[in-house]
């Protein structure tokens, strides 16, 4: 492990599933804030403060930022002989008629971005959950459902097969692996931004010098070459900053995903 190495000390990974990360997150949020417990989150933890009524963490009052480590786009994808050759089409579609989409879940990020396009394109488009992003691409190609929004892995091999096609991408750059996909930015919605995220976290309370010397080590780990190469073949994106920046970006991904959550009526869980 890259960070092992850096470190020059044993780094364990703990896995601890359930409730959408948010149990992880709990049990970190109590860990002794010594340097030595880093939390892992996404956007799915920005997500769950609007989601979740009684989340027994707060991720800006028990964490201190250490880094935002990668992103990863969606892709808004349809069958391949749909008739709508952009975003455009689909809004224009949608304000004509109702249309369904699919994502990976309830309160899922693809979900969330499904929300935010219909949020700022003004438009009334039907949820169709399913167990995760592969059923959920399998049902678009099946022609079960009109629209999908797929991250990036599950998307890109059925795109370049022409199983799907993709009309755009979530984030506001063009994805390397599809450059000539244009955002859904430039395809009529002005401002549109969503990416799944990945960084780290420490419990409230870590000393200075501690998070300065993981945040240093971390950046240094995500500009080498080969770990640049992995995070592309993952269809990500490597990020770094400081951890005053990664701060500043929780607390306005929380706001942007509080406001969709309210304007969708999403119901809390």
């Amino acid at each position: 492990m890259k960070l092992s190495d850096s470190l020059g000390q044993q780094v364990i990974v703990d896995n601890r599933p359930g409730a959408n990360a948010n149990l992880a997150a709990e049990i970190a949020s109590k860990a002794t804030p010594d340097g030595y417990t880093v939390m892992f989150i996404s956007v799915s933890h920005a997500i769950s403060k609007s989601l979740y009524k009684k989340l027994s963490y707060d991720l800006v009052r028990d964490f201190t930022p250490l880094i935002n480590i990668s992103s990863v786009p969606m892709f808004v994808v349809v069958p391949p002989s749909s008739t709508p050759k952009s975003v455009a089409d689909v809004i224009a579609l949608a304000k004509a008629k109702s249309i369904n989409y699919a994502s990976s879940g309830d309160g899922s990020p693809e979900h969330i971005a499904a929300e935010l396009l219909k949020s700022m394109a003004k438009i009334n488009i039907t949820h169709v959950p399913y167990k995760g992003g592969a059923p959920s691409a399998v049902a678009l190609i099946s022609g079960e459902v009109q629209l999908g929004f797929n991250t990036a892995p599950v998307a890109v091999p059925h795109i370049k097969s022409g199983r799907m096609r993709a009309l755009a991408v979530t984030s506001a750059k063009r994805n390397p692996a599809l450059p000539d996909v244009p955002t859904v930015a430039e395809s009529g919605v002005p401002g549109y931004d969503m990416i799944n995220w990945y960084g780290a976290v420490l419990p409230t309370g870590t000393p200075a010098n501690a998070i300065n010397r993981l945040n240093t080590d971390i950046n240094k780990i995500l500009k080498l070459p080969d770990v640049q190469q992995r995070l592309a073949s993952l269809g990500a994106d490597p990020l770094g900053g400081t951890a005053a920046s990664f701060g500043a970006y929780i607390k306005s991904e929380i706001a942007k995903y509080e406001k969709v959550v309210r304007e969708g009526k999403l119901k809390q869980q």
